[in-house]
């Protein structure tokens, strides 16, 4: 009986490494169609700057129906993987679709191509982020891993995708698409034998009923907190993107061929994620000590700064130093406001609170700017409309700063009950 009271305690195994591993495969479809799909549309399927800005609309303005639905089935679901699984099975057919239907498409009309483009990738991509962020952060809950260590296979990837691409397209630039499916198909299998959650400790990742409560969603709406959350991303987060989607045709322009600036802009790429992938290793540490609230304000700051900064840029090294911030900027975002809806608002409407304030208000802002800002790019140039976007998003995280509320610590992972910061 000595013997056994002696034996060492089993650890509990938490099923870690299948959840990098999918966010690995889907992030790196993400960084092959945000980095490179403008680049095609302008080079290969001949679109201009406010076509291009169509498909980003429609991808934004789709997101406005699929991501309410798909956070209310998300917490319904939980942790079945129904949802998940289609978004997977979509993107095994991306490459398909750009090698033999948007040309014919295009042909009828670049605005219908640029629609129906808009439509399906939403559905993968910018509603379908928030089910797989979501899922692996109520993983790491019932699991007991920190959610930034695993995001940093979606980190990885975006370093593989962004080099991978850039050689891919001077290749073939069909081929990007064709690494999409290819990635995809692994996504599913890891998704369906992979990806193991402790569902006795379900619990800790909010309500386990399988019930859809209409009032709690409902009163979601009336918390103010909510309405600060969703300006912060409209203003920041969403403009983010909306300077994102075309800088490649920004970048290339500081070179004297295409070659040349795809090729560097893969390699700048590359390095930035590299830093990111990095940083989202001791970023969980950090947000506990400074707090998820601290770190969302800290990211827009930074992205006022690189936005700005990027306009006033006198050379292209300017420009390269000021993009490689973007490598600070997303482990702090990424980190802090997962933890940060943890720990200010019910964990048993968690997928909901993400998909409607970090996604859809985002996707509103992203839905009207896209073609605005592609008809700015073509009508004032890069260097002014990148003012306007950095002047918004300062204006915005000033205002974060003084309307949104301090979280609860032990609620968001930050610290234990005694109040120490988590390791």
């Amino acid at each position: 009986m000595d013997n056994i009271a002696k034996m060492p305690e089993k650890k509990e195994k938490k099923d870690f490494w299948g959840f990098p591993f999918t966010h690995f495969t889907y992030f790196f479809n993400w960084q092959i169609i945000n980095g490179y799909l403008t680049l095609w549309l302008e080079q290969v399927a001949h679109l201009n700057g406010a076509e291009a800005g169509v498909v980003f609309s429609m991808m934004a303005g789709m997101s406005l129906l699929f991501q309410p639905a798909f956070g209310v089935i998300s917490d319904k679901l939980l942790f079945k993987k129904n949802l998940i699984i289609t978004i997977a099975i979509a993107a095994i057919f991306i490459g398909p679709y750009f090698q033999w239907l948007f040309i014919p498409f295009a042909h009828i009309s670049n605005m219908f191509a640029a629609v129906i483009t808009g439509i399906f990738l939403s559905f993968i991509f910018n509603g379908g982020v928030s089910v797989i962020e979501q899922y692996v952060q109520r993983a790491s809950l019932a699991n007991g891993f920190e959610y930034g260590h695993s995001r940093m296979g979606g980190s990885l990837a975006g370093m593989c995708a962004s080099f991978l691409g850039g050689q891919l397209f001077i290749w073939k630039p069909y081929s990007i698409f064709w690494a999409c499916t290819v990635s995809a198909i692994i996504l599913t299998g890891l998704l369906i034998f992979s990806d193991k959650v402790h569902l006795e400790n379900a619990s800790a990742a909010g309500n386990t009923s399988d019930k859809i409560d209409w009032g709690q969603i409902g009163k979601i709406f009336k918390i103010k907190n909510f309405w600060y959350l969703s300006i912060f991303y409209i203003g920041a987060s969403a403009i983010y993107d909306v300077f994102d989607q075309q800088f490649i045709i920004f970048f290339k322009t500081f070179f004297n061929t295409a070659a040349q600036g795809t090729q560097a802009y893969s390699y700048m790429t590359t390095a930035q994620i590299g830093l990111e992938f990095l940083l989202m290793f001791p970023m969980p540490w950090i947000i506990n000590r400074i707090g998820s609230r601290n770190g969302l304000i800290a990211y827009g700051c930074i992205l006022a700064i690189r936005i700005i900064g990027s306009a006033l840029s006198p050379s292209l090294i300017w420009v390269i130093v000021l993009r490689l911030l973007a490598g600070l900027e997303m482990p702090l975002v990424l980190v802090s406001i997962m933890k940060y809806i943890a720990g200010a608002f019910d964990i048993g409407v968690y997928a909901t609170v993400y998909a409607l304030a970090s996604n859809f208000a985002k996707q509103i802002s992203v839905f009207i700017f896209s073609s605005v800002a592609g008809n700015l790019y073509d009508a004032i140039g890069f260097h002014q409309t990148y003012l306007i976007l950095g002047a918004i998003v300062a204006v915005v995280t000033v205002f974060a700063a003084f309307a949104l509320k301090k979280e609860n610590p032990v609620q968001a992972g930050e610290c234990d009950e005694s109040g120490k910061p988590k390791e």
